[in-house]
């Protein structure tokens, strides 16, 4: 089997530090040399809100070309949105995601659709809280379920920000590793601070419930 390497990343920073972008390149190198061969990589350096891809369209035309499929490490760094998956499986090329290499066009339309509905609902259910909240004239204290519900929102934009940038096999990290790890890259919190093993723990707890749906502890 013939694949052609697919790498996103959201800003020209990412792409010269290798942050995030290592990561990719391992899982779809690792995956391709134990099942068939990768026969040419592109990078895109964008937005993942934007659907203007330079690099995809290269690589899909190379796909097409050696008989090869499309290969990425995440959905997430293809696309979350299901109209723009849809678009790219109609250019007549298979599509292959590492973390789920069996799953079916429809089971990808499936995966993407719930990811873009929870962003939709924290949305909703962000903007309803604080729009009750100023209705009733509250106080927005530290612990008001408007605040919490404004919070929850705001950590999951910022994971989403800052997921390019995670140092490779972060997942198998102390939460004191991690936060070394990310200060040394240069990084900050959400509120702008220096990580902490609580900080760390948090931002790890953020990308367990934004996939899973399951909070970890």
């Amino acid at each position: 089997m013939k694949y052609v390497g697919y790498y996103r990343v959201s800003t020209k920073k990412q792409a010269r530090s290798g942050l995030g972008l290592e990561a990719q390149q391992q899982m779809v190198r690792q995956f391709a040399g134990a099942n068939g061969e990768l026969v040419a990589e592109f990078i895109e350096v964008e937005s993942g809100r934007n659907d203007r891809r330079i690099e995809l369209a290269k690589a899909i035309n190379a796909a097409k070309k050696a008989g090869a499929s499309l290969l990425i490490a995440r959905l997430d760094r293809f696309s979350r949105r299901v109209s723009f998956i849809s678009a790219m499986m109609e250019k007549g090329v298979r599509l292959v995601i590492v973390e789920m290499p069996n799953a079916t066009d429809f089971q990808l339309h499936i995966f993407a659709a719930l990811a873009q509905e929870e962003r939709r609902l924290i949305s909703e259910r962000t903007t309803a809280a604080l729009t009750q909240a100023k209705r009733r004239g509250a106080v927005l204290g530290r612990n008001g379920s408007a605040l919490a519900a404004a919070n929850k929102a705001k950590a999951a934009d910022f994971a989403d920000k800052i997921r390019d940038s995670l140092p490779d096999r972060w997942e198998t990290m102390s939460y004191s590793e991690l936060a070394r790890n990310l200060n040394e890259a240069g990084l900050v919190t959400v509120n702008g601070n220096r990580f902490y093993p609580q900080t760390a723990k948090n931002l790890v707890m953020t990308f367990q419930l934004e996939r899973t749906g399951i909070p970890c502890h």
